[in-house]
């Protein structure tokens, strides 16, 4: 129930993944019905050469048609920016009218009405990805507006629709574009934080894996915050510190990546292992050349690309194709953390392959943002891989801690049995040779006695005799090692205790029966065997009322023979089983209760178990287990 309550919790946070990335302004398109889109305009290649900071497009360059479906922003060769040349409809149907554009790539922009400037925005930061909202004039006719975009990339221009309407309205949307991005990335960086703070509580075993997920977390908050050009848009000032931050989670997410795959696959692939440790040192090396890069400065920059952006992707595909690879090798074994994590791999592969289908599909005017979804759905799976193996540990714990306290109540036992076996030879050893002597005595007195006395003799000579079976009792006790063990047939001798034991059932009214399989053969002591049993079919005879039975069956039980001695006496309560084999204690009268502490010490002296389950009213039935004998 647990379990499907998990997939249950899953799922909604699944749905709810999906739904809060899915906000767009379209929820609130009552304040945005009048709004108008320009999905034509011109562009105009700036020269390098030429002087970029004019406020006027050059008379003799060439202007080349896009729109939102085409747009072209790939800089041509010697070119550092472009200018945008667009005709706005009348505005003059807004209060205050506004200019809207969701993506576009530069850094340096500069919005002209006629030559004169309207909108200035730089940046002294490397993060082309922009957005612009302008504020306009209310016009009466259509205006023509020359947009200059400069950039140090490869590439500058419009990416997406131009929106003109009511600039509330298009402020909301500006805003509201990316800000599912930044609170997803947001919630994600602080539980990383939490769970970070809570790994002061786990032992070292669990903490390395808890931090790489933690690690791995607050690294993915981080990328999906600095993927969005919002935060860039708010804290312009700190703009080279969130590019920074940004560069280092992606240094870091990989690496974290591996290593907790690594511990997923407890260390065995050592090819995996080895090129995790490849991927750390060259993270260090991509963290260096960062820098290196901030210091110098854009000379640096083609360095910088290269090493922490193309050969990084190299290495970044590697190693999701050792994961994908090692992951379903070790799911077609029945791995279940490896089939969890391919999953969780696979359908992050799956929505991203969907995301640029629809990209493309689109004339990229789609807004990547399922790839988002997965890679929530990935740490999800790492989540539940990291949960299945503390719950595994916590198992294995009470597992241990259970051994832990049979192993020292059976200790304490072997104790008070040791100090009680010590006790046991030292009186029986003192005490059976007066006995004997007086035995002697008796009888001898016994011969002289007239027939009127003889009865009073031969009843202390039979207490004489209960005495010292008491006293064998005791040496039993305190030494049940068997010196010979030889091969036991045991059908052939539980048939010799059956013919020994009949007529004693018989005399308490009650049936006995013998069910033995052929073939059985133990290792063991014939001696020591029948009075183990005999005091086992003794006890059942006590026990049972007229018309009793009592069954012995043996049979073989995989590498064991069982043998199992059953009545349907008077039975005992839970209280009684637990307390058989104690020495001293009996449920009879007369009992002293050495008599199954004998039988339990015997048994365990041949390599076997005893066990018995019984009902009170119902009976009781004893279940001796020793190995077979091939």
């Amino acid at each position: 129930m647990s379990r499907r309550r998990g997939w249950v919790a899953a799922g909604w946070l699944v749905v709810a993944t999906v739904w809060f990335l899915g906000l767009t302004p379209s929820a609130h398109a009552g304040s945005n019905a009048d709004d108008q889109v320009i999905r034509h305009w011109q562009i105009q290649w700036i020269e390098s050469d030429r002087e970029s900071t004019s406020s006027r497009p050059s008379e003799d360059g060439a202007w080349l048609e896009a729109n939102a479906d085409h747009p072209l922003t790939d800089l041509p060769k010697g070119a550092n920016g472009a200018w945008v040349r667009l005709t706005v409809p009348p505005t003059d149907g807004w209060s205050r009218p506004g200019l809207l554009v969701q993506r576009l790539y530069g850094r340096d922009l500069a919005v002209y009405e006629n030559g004169e400037l309207v909108y200035k925005a730089k940046r002294d930061f490397a993060f082309d990805l922009n957005k612009m909202l302008v504020p306009l004039s209310p016009a009466s006719r259509a205006t023509e507006y020359d947009i200059r975009i400069l950039t140090t990339g490869h590439r500058a221009g419009m990416i997406s629709p131009i929106r003109i309407g009511d600039f509330a309205g298009l402020s909301e949307r500006y805003v509201r574009k990316d800000l599912p991005d930044v609170l997803l990335g947001t919630c994600i960086s602080f539980l990383a934080l939490i769970m970070l703070v809570c790994s002061g509580y786990l032992n070292r075993k669990q903490r390395k894996s808890w931090i790489s997920l933690c690690l791995i977390a607050l690294s993915t908050g981080t990328l999906i915050i600095g993927y969005s050009p919002l935060p860039y848009l708010i804290f312009k000032e700190y703009g080279s510190w969130l590019l920074v931050l940004f560069d280092l989670a992606l240094f870091t997410l990989f690496p974290a990546l591996s290593y907790y795959i690594d511990w997923v696959f407890e260390g065995k692939v050592r090819l995996f292992a080895r090129y995790r440790k490849f991927q750390i040192a060259y993270s260090i090396f991509c963290t260096l050349v960062m820098i290196v890069y901030h210091i110098v400065g854009e000379r640096f920059y083609p360095v910088y690309h290269l090493f922490t952006l193309v050969v990084l992707g190299v290495v970044i595909l590697v190693q999701l194709n050792l994961i994908i690879a090692f992951s379903l090798r070790n799911a077609m074994s029945g791995n279940r953390d490896s089939l969890i994590l391919s999953a969780g791999i696979f359908q992050l592969g799956l929505l991203g392959i969907i995301d640029l289908i629809l990209y493309y599909a689109s004339g990229t005017q789609y807004i990547l943002f399922l790839w988002k979804i997965g890679v929530v759905l990935l740490i999800l799976s790492l989540v539940i891989i990291l949960a299945r193996r503390i719950a595994a540990d916590y198992a294995t714990l009470l597992t241990y801690s259970k051994e832990l306290e049979l192993f020292n109540r059976e200790l304490q036992r072997t104790e008070k049995l040791k100090v009680i076996s010590d006790l046991a030879a030292s009186v029986a050893h003192e005490v059976r040779n007066p006995l004997q002597v007086t035995r002697g005595f008796m009888q001898l007195l016994t011969e002289r006695s007239d027939q009127k006395h003889q009865p009073l003799f031969t009843t202390a000579i039979n207490e004489l005799d209960r005495a010292s079976g008491i006293i064998t009792d005791f040496l039993t006790f305190a030494k049940p090692e068997i010196d010979q063990l030889e091969s036991l047939d045991v059908r052939e001798e539980l048939t010799r205790i059956e013919s020994m034991m009949t007529p004693l059932t018989t005399l308490h009214g009650g049936v006995l029966t013998l069910n033995a399989s052929e073939g059985l053969a133990i290792k063991g002591n014939s001696s020591k065997f029948k009075q183990a049993f005999i005091n086992l079919v003794k006890n059942s005879i006590e026990a049972i009322k007229q018309d009793g039975r009592i069954e012995i069956h043996a049979y073989s039980e995989g590498k064991f023979v069982c043998i199992r001695v059953a009545d349907d006496g008077d039975g005992m309560n839970p209280d009684e089983v637990a307390k058989l084999g104690v020495p001293y204690f009996s449920t009879k009268t007369k009992g002293t209760g050495l008599g199954l502490t004998v039988t339990f010490r015997i048994i365990e002296a041949m390599q076997g178990t005893l066990e018995f389950r019984s009902e009170k009213g119902k009976g009781t039935e004893a279940t001796v287990r020793f190995p077979l004998l091939s």
